[in-house]
């Protein structure tokens, strides 16, 4: 089991704590000499004021947050998650991607997913409904590019003739594509344009919010893993795919509520299922419950010494 640790850079509001060059500089060479094995970070560019007041939450930049942590890393990985391709142009995207794995040498992560904010959507000219076509056919195109051949393509607002994009990713084919979401779609999406999937904790009325399937217990995953590995069995995939998830139903690290034996039972249980990553986060972004770096760097400590050396 390896660990990816969630950077608070969404609390935009304490710049001086999360929002900084010198800030994320600490959390990265701290997170990497802890023994984590990369970082991520959120993706919303221009969220509507009613999801922020209802739980949601900015963020910055992510290629841009990834690029300082890479800066000052050597090992670290360099996870978006998740990264709304639809939101984008695929060749922005794929240059966006291209030139953070080409400068951290191939750390690179591409966490992504379809999208859920429809008013996020309306605000970045994109149409909501075909979010799925989108990103499908994004991503085959963005590998394309990535071969740094001449690409001839057309599609929602692009055409492009005898055009070619470089730097290639330092990455072999491309930097790893992992697909987040519980619904059909997106487990066939990892299973065919993907090399991992990332499943989310989603009781019923969430998942409803999030416009994903229910996710409600260690059952429902090893279901959802069962008719994966249904899909890369038809895909004749050789290698399968990597997972990223954690351990369900517990309070967050640092809280008087975690139960840390149970906690490393739990991440057992899962690697027993195939996951190989666990992603951490010590709160839920928005709520601002770490107020500075230095708590972070001690729950991060904390969680390095409790469960990571225990599993």
């Amino acid at each position: 089991m390896r660990f990816i640790l969630g950077l608070p850079t969404d609390d935009v509001h304490r710049r001086e704590e999360f929002g900084t060059v010198e800030a994320v500089t600490e959390m990265a060479r701290a997170v990497e000499a802890l023994g984590f094995d990369g970082v991520y970070v959120t993706d919303h560019p221009i969220p509507p004021q009613r999801f922020l007041e209802t739980g949601g939450h900015h963020a910055l930049e992510p290629t841009v947050v990834l690029a300082v942590a890479a800066a000052a890393t050597t090992r670290l990985r360099l996870m978006t998650n998740l990264y709304i391709v639809a939101y984008r142009n695929p060749f922005l995207a794929a240059k966006a991607i291209a030139s953070l794995d080409s400068l951290s040498g191939g750390r690179v992560i591409l966490g992504t997913g379809a999208g859920y904010l429809q008013p996020e959507f309306q605000a970045l000219g994109v149409d909501f409904d075909a979010r799925n076509d989108r990103l499908d056919g994004a991503l085959d195109l963005m590998k394309e590019v990535w071969t740094g051949g001449v690409v001839d393509a057309a599609g929602p607002g692009f055409e492009a003739h005898e055009h070619v994009a470089l730097p290639t990713p330092a990455s072999v084919p491309h930097p790893p594509i992992w697909i987040g979401g519980n619904s059909q779609r997106a487990l066939r999406r990892a299973a065919e344009r993907g090399d991992g999937w990332i499943p989310m904790p989603a009781p019923r009325k969430f998942a409803r919010y999030v416009r994903s399937a229910p996710l409600e217990s260690i059952d429902d995953l090893r279901a959802k893993l069962v008719t994966l590995r249904g899909h890369e069995a038809a895909m004749g995939r050789e290698r399968p795919l990597d997972v990223m998830f954690g351990p369900m139903g517990f309070a967050p690290y640092g809280t008087p509520g975690f139960d840390g034996a149970a906690y490393v039972d739990g991440l057992a249980e899962l690697a027993e299922l195939g996951v190989t990553y666990s992603g951490a986060a010590f709160a839920h972004p928005g709520t601002g419950a770490i107020e500075t770096r230095a708590h972070f760097l001690d729950l991060a400590a904390g969680f390095a010494r409790d469960v990571i050396a225990a599993v």
